[in-house]
């Protein structure tokens, strides 16, 4: 029977062919092909926000296999917190109740797990297992308000941010994640607290997180600013 090709498939595997058909048809590099770039990732953010985002789907569970996440941040050394204990994740904007929670709070609230594929934009896979407070059960707690349609998360990565549409946040499997590997989360995967979801490419998965906000205005990025695709849905 024929592989059946989902989204993700098909970048997986066109991906490697991508400069050597763009050579084959004469491109240099430059500028000629940036604005049909600029209208497919526009396309792609607007499609992938209207639909995916709200359909419900889930990533399958996989088992954990050997083999080492890397690390990523953007600051010249790890960020590591001088003082773990004067942590809080600031939680406001178009919010009815907004709260300042610390770790001992968030440890209280019901928290789920799971071990998925990781997917990069730089073209590795990862299995993990991580554990997390739902997206939702924070949500709920603050309660935002009808006009809330965008989250933007902020963390203390040298300024390292971006946004959500608030439909992928409050899907199932984006959680706030304080576990990895059967583990408290470590600095070198974003401690003391997170953002995890496996319908999103690596870089919005926010690490070393400070502040979230819902917002009606859509929020940049670190990488969404400099040209990378503002849903980066898989």
């Amino acid at each position: 029977m024929a592989e059946t090709f989902d989204r993700r498939n098909f970048f997986r595997h066109a991906a490697p062919f991508l400069p050597a058909a763009l050579a084959a048809c004469g491109w240099r590099g430059g500028p000629e092909l940036q604005s049909v770039f600029d209208r497919v990732i526009r396309f792609n953010n607007a499609a992938g926000e209207k639909l995916l985002a709200v359909r419900g789907a889930t990533a399958p569970p996989h088992q954990v296999v050997a083999g080492r996440m890397p690390s990523y941040f953007i600051s010249n050394r790890m960020p590591v917190l001088a003082d773990p204990s004067a942590w809080r994740l600031e939680v406001g904007g178009l919010v009815r109740v907004p709260t300042l929670f610390s770790s001992e709070m968030l440890r209280e609230l019901p928290h789920i797990d799971y071990s998925v594929e990781h997917h990069c934009v730089e073209g590795w896979s990862a299995v993990a297992a991580w554990s997390g407070i739902p997206f939702a059960v924070v949500a709920d707690l603050v309660r935002p308000l009808p006009a809330a349609r965008y989250v933007k998360f902020e963390s203390f990565d040298k300024g390292y941010m971006n946004g959500w549409d608030i439909a992928s946040a409050m899907h199932p499997q984006t959680i706030l994640a304080d576990g990895f590997g059967g583990r408290p989360i470590a600095a070198d995967h974003g401690a003391p607290l997170r953002l995890y979801s496996p319908i999103k490419l690596g870089y919005k998965l926010t690490k070393y997180l400070t502040r979230i906000t819902f917002t009606a205005e859509k929020p940049g990025g670190y990488w969404e600013d400099q040209g990378y695709p503002w849903f980066g849905g898989l």
